[in-house]
This record gives structure tokens, sequence and C-alpha cells, in this order.
């Protein structure tokens, strides 16, 4: 249910960059109708990419209530409920599950540098609060902590954590937690650069940044990855693999934010302390979407 290509959605916003840039909604619905006619296979709601740090609380259970209305059962929707802390991340857990959420996407908790128990303590608890399939999200360079093999394959033993998304680009665990967490723990690569390879060693796909921009391509760079098509795979991931680089040119989501107004999707408007792509980037990722074939070039 929840392979291949699954894109970690912006959340649009109204032109301009302040404390409290509008969420635009019809927007939201336009992208959620964009990804299921170019075959994405299942869409993440407030996530990094959807800019779960600025949200209020109210805004970032709409906007996960939104995208479950907007999909209708057409693709799979995985809610991004992770926080610092335990009691939040139940509260945003739960709130998912009751807009109909498939699974939620949980990160380790940021900043407070948990230890591992402190981290299997924290992931227990969500789950044993809200049965609600869930994910666990491990992205140490931006949560200051790792979660590492050997504890994923202790949670991994609780009946409704489903898998992980892991986002630190190392290859080599892709064995080690198939080995720690069995067969039917799905293996979700949180790093574009490397997804291809990833699925390639066992991996289950991808929740991805760039397919915001290249839904299609992404899509079909997966299924063939999935399929042990490696040759497709490399062929279609070469015309992806500009983009995986220079749409962290800054912080995402700055790059992927400008990159789908480029395309006309959104408006350009993003929340503080978040700004607009520099204007010195803004060629590099237009050349990398003249790449990926998604505009033409100039």
């Amino acid at each position: 249910m929840f392979k291949g290509s699954l894109v970690a959605l912006v959340t649009p916003m109204s032109a301009g960059t302040g404390p409290l840039t509008p969420i635009d909604f019809p927007a939201l619905q336009r992208l959620v109708e964009f990804h299921i006619e170019q075959g994405t296979d299942g869409l993440v709601a407030v996530g990094t990419t959807g800019e779960s740090a600025t949200l209020s609380d109210d805004e970032h259970c709409e906007v996960v209530r939104r995208v479950v209305a907007y999909a209708r059962g057409r693709v799979p929707v995985i809610a991004g409920t992770g926080a610092n802390s335990t009691w939040d991340a139940i509260h945003y857990t739960q709130s998912a599950r009751e807009a109909g959420a498939d699974a939620c996407l949980l990160v380790t908790p940021y900043y407070n540098k948990p230890t591992q128990e402190g981290m299997v303590q924290h992931f227990t608890a969500v789950a044993a609060a809200v049965p609600i399939p869930q994910i666990l999200y491990n992205v140490p360079g931006r949560t200051a902590c790792d979660l590492l093999p050997e504890t994923v394959a202790r949670l991994a033993r609780v009946d409704n954590i489903i898998g992980i998304k892991e986002a630190t680009g190392d290859l080599t665990r892709v064995a080690q937690l198939r080995a720690g967490c069995g067969k039917d723990f799905l293996l979700l690569s949180g790093d574009d650069a490397t997804a291809r390879e990833f699925i390639t060693r066992g991996g289950d796909g991808v929740i991805s940044v760039t397919a915001n921009v290249a839904p299609r391509l992404m899509h079909e760079m997966c299924a063939a990855a999935l399929a042990g098509n490696e040759t497709t795979a490399c062929t279609l991931d070469d015309k992806l693999q500009p983009l995986h680089r220079d749409l962290f040119r800054e912080a995402n989501p700055i790059p992927v934010k400008w990159a789908v107004a480029e395309l006309g999707l959104v408006q350009p408007g993003i929340r503080l302390p978040l700004t607009w792509l520099s204007p010195s980037f803004q060629p590099v990722v237009r050349q990398a979407m003249a790449h990926a074939g998604v505009i033409q070039p100039r």
C-alpha cells in the first residue's frame, strides 16, 4: 500500500513571505489532483517539506484533513505527526486518525537529543495510544539524534509500527534494517539521491522531495527499480539526479517551493524564518528542471 514514489507534499501558501503567510487550500486541492494524474503512489502531508514547523496546531490538522478529503481514497495518505513532545505526537496522530489518514509518519524527537531507550519509549507510547499504522522517520541532519538499526528492530516488534523512512543516505542500513526488522517491515528512503539504489538493495520506495517537481518520472523510476529493471531505473534516475542535488541548494523546502511555483502549480509563498529561493540559485534549479524534462530549457 505504501510502496513506490510517495511525495513529501509542499503546503501551498499565498504569495509573500511572512510569519503568517496564509495557506492556499484551492492550490492544495489542485496539487492533490496533479499528483494523482501523474501517477504518484501516495501523499505525505505536513512533513518537513510541508513546513510543519511553522504551521499552527489547527493548520496542521486541517491540512491533513483536507488532503485526505481531496484524495478521496484514490491514493494512500500518510500524515506527518511527529513532535519533540510525546504528548504532542499523540495528539497529532490521533487527529490524523480521526481525519481518515491511512498511516502516520513520526520523526524522531528533535532538539531534545533523547537516548535510544528514550526513543523506544516515545514511539511505543504513541503506538499504544493511537491504533493507526505508524512509520518511523530518521533524519539526523535535522533532528540531532540518530535512530539506530538495532533500535528500529526493537520497535518493529510493535504491531502498528510498520516501517521507517530512513533519510541518512547510508545504504548499508538497508540490509541491516531488513535483517533486523523482517521482510514485511516497510523500508522507505528519505534521500532522493540514493533512493534508486536503496530500492534495488531491498527497499520499498521513497518519500520524495523531487516528486513534487517530477512526479511521473519519480513514479516510473521507482516502479522500474521495484520490478528489478535496473537499466531502466538508472536511465530514469540520471534525468532526476540534478533535481535530487539542486533541490537542496538551500534548506528544504525553499528550492522545491520555488520549483513548484515555477511550474505554475502554487503561488510564490513561504513562511518565515524560511525565505524565497535566492536569485543566484534560481537558474541552477531551473536547469535541473529542464534536465528532467518538466520545463523547456532557456
